[in-house]
């Protein structure tokens, strides 16, 4: 019997409701900017809870925002959390191959502040909604955005957690996990080499050093982009889609937000 991972159930789920006259989750495209750069990002939220609820900001993989974080992200508001995808590159900006998705993640990694800076200007959308609850917000990312909600982290952003999807962990200053304020939980294939096993030391060291409330969980066979069923099923390549980390990680990802968003009760 085959098994669904839960981003195909998700998407079932989705496709279901998305017919149906009392579907809940509800998309908006919304258009923001960074100085003078124009932005569009993806709003989701289910309209059935009243009032504020957790927000979850989504950051995409390197190749722009696409249908693969928008359906994370109504995934995300389908369990309650009001989800922002947030746009990195500029309305408009979405590569439909290796090499160009390569130019515009090099942009923004070799450059630290400016990937933090935009990233920035997408939580701000999140935090100003009138359904988000501003004591309680995440970020995650996948791939080239789990790289970015690290630096998020490393920026001294206000918010209560971030987790990386196979992401990156390098970072040029070292030093500045000194201004984390968050939790930090990384989901990593344990045979990932674009995230070589230096550099997970090189991160787990940056860590304890500056004493950060953080969380590294590696899946056994996996490689990058394990949970995207779009990066195929060829593990040889480096790059390949894992169910069952997929399911792991998701489920290792909600847990840590039951953590993080728990309502402590008054004395």
């Amino acid at each position: 019997m085959k098994v669904l991972s839960s981003l195909a159930i998700a998407s079932i789920v989705t496709m279901v409701c998305s017919t149906s006259a009392f579907a809940k989750v509800q998309t908006q495209v919304v258009e923001y900017k960074h100085g003078n750069t124009v932005l569009q990002g993806y709003l989701a939220y289910d309209d059935a809870i009243k009032g504020q609820r957790p927000g979850v900001m989504v950051v995409h993989e390197w190749t722009g925002l696409g249908s693969y974080v928008k359906k994370r992200s109504e995934q995300l508001a389908s369990l309650g959390y009001v989800a922002f995808a947030v746009d990195m590159y500029g309305k408009g900006i979405r590569p439909t191959n290796p090499k160009d998705a390569a130019t515009q993640a090099t942009i923004y990694k070799s450059n630290r502040q400016l990937m933090r800076d935009r990233a920035a200007a997408g939580l701000k959308v999140l935090q100003d909604n009138k359904l988000t609850d501003k004591n309680r917000i995440a970020a995650i990312g996948y791939c080239f955005g789990g790289t970015t909600v690290l630096e998020v982290a490393r920026s001294g952003a206000n918010v209560a957690g971030v987790v990386s999807f196979h992401g990156n962990l390098d970072t040029p200053n070292l030093k500045d996990a000194t201004k984390i304020k968050s939790k930090v939980l990384v989901l990593h294939g344990a045979d990932d080499p674009l995230v070589p096993k230096a550099q997970v030391d090189t991160f787990e060291n940056e860590m304890r050093q500056a004493k950060v409330d953080w969380q590294l969980t590696k899946y056994g066979g996996t490689v990058h982009s394990f949970t995207n069923p779009e990066a195929g099923n060829d593990v040889s390549k480096g790059v390949a889609y894992n169910a069952t980390a997929d399911r792991r990680s998701f489920a290792d990802m909600q847990q840590f937000f039951a953590e993080l968003f728990a309502v402590k009760k008054p004395k």
